[in-house]
């Protein structure tokens, strides 16, 4: 059993936290900027709470993390109530946040400073994978701290990989974002097609998903997606969050990635039709409305 904190209980952090109480069996304290969803928390899992990053880091052995952006991860850990200044020499912070690069690099460097580990963390696996406790987690940083912190992870993760130095989580969570918004127009224009075609869709389907069309999305969104359904976790407005993160790390990188930027664009357009929280694969619903 370890002393847990973790920052940030929204739609990823809270069952995560959760299952660091129950199935890791940890002594857990949460800190969320909306204190009653911490309270809600408390009630459900057990635990503590705490009125402040900084109140929720001291003593921890570790600290994790889910927020926003950068910026919120800005204020949560170097901010003016933020973990960094409370963490323990021997301690590791833990960010699951979709963040840059940049940040995990910057962030690594202020904990080194201050005599404790980083690790960037990202998540895949949406709203679903992180309440059963089958998320995808990428991690960047020394090897010593993740040996150390891949136990505490696995407890809501399927799968947990050191992928290099800090900032490597990042990138590859990019890659994964890149390679879901192509495969997701793809598959939007082929039930697209095959609708204005007359084709029986579960006839399809089930033939199509056992050749080389086959993908998570085409098994577990091709019913969804045809009746225009959208309210399966991941939302627009966050898949253009990291869309725009890829853009920007591959302006630095010199990277081309033109197809990642024209599906943003049509992310944009199922903005504009009212589809912020709808999930990724509305993408289908700006062609189903010509």
């Amino acid at each position: 059993m370890a002393k847990v904190a973790f920052l940030g209980l929204g739609v990823m952090g809270y069952p995560m936290a959760g299952h660091l109480k129950v199935k890791g069996g940890h002594d857990v304290t949460v800190y969320n900027r909306t204190a009653a969803k911490a309270d809600k928390w408390v009630a459900q899992y057990g635990g503590k709470s705490a009125p402040t990053p900084h109140k929720a880091a001291e003593g921890q052995d570790f600290v994790m993390c889910c927020v926003g952006n950068d910026d919120d991860l800005r204020q949560v850990t170097l901010g003016p109530d933020g973990a960094f200044a409370a963490m323990g020499k021997n301690a590791i912070f833990v960010d699951h946040t979709t963040a840059s690069a940049e940040i995990a690099r910057e962030l690594y460097k202020a904990a080194k400073e201050r005599g404790f580990d980083c690790i960037d963390a990202p998540v895949s696996g949406g709203q679903a994978g992180a309440e059963n406790g089958v998320l995808t987690v990428m991690c960047g940083g020394d090897a010593a701290a993740f040996d150390r912190a891949k136990p505490v992870i696995d407890s809501y993760a399927r799968a947990c990989n050191l992928l290099g130095t800090p900032g490597a989580g990042q990138l590859a969570k990019m890659v994964n974002q890149i390679c879901i918004a192509g495969l997701v127009q793809g598959l939007s224009e082929g039930l697209h097609f095959a609708k204005k075609a007359g084709l029986d869709i579960e006839k399809l389907i089930a033939t199509i998903s056992k050749g080389a069309a086959q993908s998570w999305q085409m098994e577990n969104r091709y019913k969804t997606m045809s009746e225009g359904k959208f309210d399966f976790g991941f939302a627009v407005d966050w898949m253009r969050k990291d869309l725009g993160i890829c853009m920007s790390e591959a302006r630095r990188n010199g990277a081309h990635l033109p197809v990642t930027a024209l599906v943003d664009q049509f992310y944009s357009e199922v903005q504009a039709m009212g589809g912020n929280r709808w999930d990724t694969s509305s993408l289908i619903a700006r062609l189903d409305r010509k």
